[in-house]
């Protein structure tokens, strides 16, 4: 899988990490070309990206079973984890990714369990948006959010606007037990018994790491197999007990391209769930965006075809 540089194949690596998605026609979905174009912008900016087989490397192994949603029975096809390496010193000494990893342990798992967030990690919070926001890759971002009219030109008011979409509280489960932020980047399990969000690489590497997430192997067509020259796995894995049949996620992608992505969407969009597709590099893809409110609900992509295979 994705071991040569990151501009190979599609030029990005997507972790099915979500839930299960129904089979597409890459060609019969309408482009949106101004989207892909500021995406390609986004993407050529994003110099924090971790590159595959030099950054981090992937051991795919086994094809997984079949798993129903709300299951937690899957039988283990990988005897080794997902990750078999990753440059733990360059994601430590990145700002963006150092400042997001400390944000990781600051949520409760279970929704229906009020979160408190301490003065600390509302530090924490402001600390990692003040390192997004002084990337290229959201500096474009807020000035086509300018050019839009969905965004003011004034930094600091950027700021809040970023923070009330990331991080401001909201119900999910009867309490204020959720943000866009924890849903996305972190995962949760509705009431402890099933798993929801965590479409986020580095909190897969990391839960791996700590030996609470169990890589059960990738779900593929017959036709779509990975090897070493692709760039989309679909898998399977447990966390904490509970089992998550399929998904989907950037790997290898910085903290602030996914933001950017998923932002920009969600602003320039008022329907409750927005879906568009657009062509990354050889990729095309479609990103998710639901709202809660005024704040991120999920956000995800979903690969439609890698190599060019859609031209």
């Amino acid at each position: 899988m994705a071991l040569r540089s990151a501009l190979l194949g599609c030029g990005l690596l997507v972790i099915l990490l979500a839930v299960v998605f129904p089979p597409l026609d890459a060609a019969s979905q309408a482009i949106n070309q101004e989207l892909s174009d500021l995406f390609n912008e986004l993407w050529k900016l994003d110099v924090n990206r971790m590159k595959p087989g030099t950054d981090y490397t992937i051991s795919v192994q086994g094809k997984a079973g079949y798993v129903s949603q709300g299951s937690n029975h899957a039988r283990d096809h990988a005897s080794s984890p997902l990750f078999s390496n990753v440059n733990e010193n360059k994601l430590k000494t990145i700002t963006t990714f150092s400042r997001f990893m400390k944000l990781l342990d600051n949520y409760e798992r279970s929704t229906g369990v009020a979160e408190h967030v301490s003065r600390e990690e509302v530090t924490e919070n402001n600390l990692f948006l003040d390192a997004v926001l002084n990337t290229e890759v959201m500096k474009h971002t807020h000035r086509y959010l300018v050019s839009k009219g969905h965004s003011q030109s004034d930094l600091r008011t950027f700021k809040r606007q970023l923070y009330t979409i990331w991080f401001d509280l909201y119900y999910r489960s009867g309490s204020k037990d959720s943000c866009g932020f924890e849903h996305v980047f972190v995962g949760e399990t509705k009431f402890g018994n099933e798993i929801a969000g965590f479409h986020n690489w580095v909190q897969f590497y990391l839960q791996e790491k700590s030996r609470n997430l169990d890589y059960k192997g990738y779900k593929a067509r017959d036709h779509d197999i990975p090897d070493q020259d692709d760039h989309v796995l679909n898998l399977q894995f447990s966390w904490h007990g509970l089992v998550k049949p399929v998904g989907s996620a950037f790997v290898g992608a910085s903290p602030e391209f996914e933001m950017a992505l998923y932002t920009i969407i969600f602003l320039i969009n008022t329907h409750r769930s927005t879906t568009v597709v657009v062509n990354i590099d050889e990729c095309q893809l479609e990103v998710v965006v639901v709202r809660h409110g005024r704040s991120i609900g999920t956000a995800y992509p979903k690969l439609l075809s890698s190599n060019n295979r859609h031209l």
